[in-house]
C-alpha cells in the first residue's frame, strides 16, 4: 500500500492533473492558470488548442505533445522531470484529462515511480449534462463513447440494459441517432437527454423520451460532441407494454433479429431471451414450434 501526501516535501516532482474549459474559457480556474505558469511542461493532448488557450491568458510554459499515438515515447521524458524535481501538467482538448482521454497511463507510472499526482477540480462535460438533465443524480455510471462496431456495441448495451444506475455516454453527432435507435432497442423507451454545446453561447438539453430524442436528431444537422444521459433501469419503472417488442410472440421476436439485425438463429435466440428475460431453450422451443 502506498499513502501519498501530496503536498509534503516541495523539492518532489509532481503530476498536476488540470482540467481545461469545454467551451467558455472563463471556466478556467486561477489555480489552474497558476499551475500551468509554473510547471517546467505542459503535457498536451493536442498542442494545437492548448496553445490557444495559453497564448490568451499569456503562459509560455514549454508545452510537449502526449496524445494516444505517442504516450508510451512521451512517457520517459515526462518521467525524467519528476525524477528530477520538476513539476509537469497534464491537459486534454477540454476537460478532465484521463476521462475518455489520454492520461490515465501517465499518472499510474508517475504513482508507479511514487511522485505525487495532484488532480484540480474543473470543467467536465458528463457532470454538466447529468446535473442539467434533471434524471436522478445520486447514482450514475459513466460510460464515454459506445464501440463503434454493431457486435461490439451490442455487447455492451445487452450489460448495461439492467444497470439501475443513470447512464451517461458520449457520442458524436453522426454516431447519435444510431445509437438512441441501438439504446431505445434494448432499453425500452427510456427517459433520456441529449445535451450539446454546453457552456457555449448555444447550449442546447434536448429532453424527452429515447423516440422524441430521435426524432428531434432527425429534424436537425446536429454540431459538436454530445453527452446522453439515460435513465437507469429502476428509475424508468418500464412495463411490457412499454417495450418495442412488447406486440410480438416470441418467434416473431427472434424473426425480427434475424431479418431485420442479420443475426444468425442462435444470435437471435440468445437476444429474444435476454430481452424477454426467459431461458434460451424456452426461446428455442417457443421459436422452432412456430416454424
Amino acid at each position: 500500500m502506498k499513502v501519498q501526501k501530496s503536498f509534503d516535501g516541495e523539492k518532489n516532482g509532481t503530476v498536476y492533473v488540470v482540467p481545461t474549459p469545454i467551451g467558455n474559457l472563463e471556466d478556467i480556474t486561477y489555480r489552474a492558470l497558476k499551475v500551468l505558469k509554473s510547471v517546467a511542461v505542459i503535457a498536451a493532448e493536442d498542442t494545437r488548442n492548448t496553445r490557444k488557450l495559453l497564448n490568451h491568458f499569456d503562459i509560455s510554459t514549454r508545452l510537449v505533445s502526449y496524445h494516444e499515438h505517442n504516450k508510451k515515447s512521451r512517457e520517459k521524458e515526462l518521467l525524467e522531470h519528476l525524477e528530477n524535481g520538476e513539476t509537469i501538467a497534464i491537459v486534454s482538448d477540454a476537460g478532465m484529462p484521463s476521462i475518455s482521454d489520454p492520461g490515465y497511463e501517465l499518472v499510474q507510472a508517475a504513482i508507479d515511480i511514487e511522485q505525487p499526482v495532484v488532480v484540480l477540480p474543473g470543467a467536465n462535460a458528463a457532470l454538466c449534462a447529468l446535473v442539467g438533465s434533471g434524471l436522478p443524480a445520486d447514482e450514475f455510471l459513466f460510460y464515454g463513447f459506445l464501440p463503434r462496431k454493431k457486435k461490439e456495441k451490442t455487447a455492451e448495451l445487452e450489460r448495461l440494459q439492467s444497470v439501475k444506475a443513470t447512464l451517461l455516454f458520449y457520442e458524436s453527432p453522426f454516431r447519435l441517432k444510431d445509437t438512441i435507435k441501438d439504446i431505445r432497442e434494448k432499453f425500452g423507451n427510456r427517459r433520456a437527454v441529449a445535451a450539446r454545446e454546453l457552456t457555449k453561447k448555444f447550449e442546447e438539453y434536448a429532453r424527452g423520451t429515447l423516440e422524441e430524442l430521435l426524432d428531434w436528431s432527425n429534424e436537425r444537422e446536429l454540431k459538436g460532441e454530445l453527452c446522453l444521459v439515460v435513465e437507469g433501469t429502476e428509475a424508468s419503472g418500464l412495463q411490457k407494454d412499454d417495450l418495442w417488442w412488447s406486440h410480438l410472440s416470441v418467434s416473431e421476436h427472434v424473426s425480427h433479429y434475424i431479418r431485420d439485425e442479420n443475426l444468425t438463429s442462435k444470435e437471435a435466440i440468445k437476444q429474444a431471451a435476454l430481452d424477454r428475460n426467459m431461458a434460451k431453450r424456452d426461446v428455442y422451443q417457443a421459436y422452432h414450434v412456430d416454424q
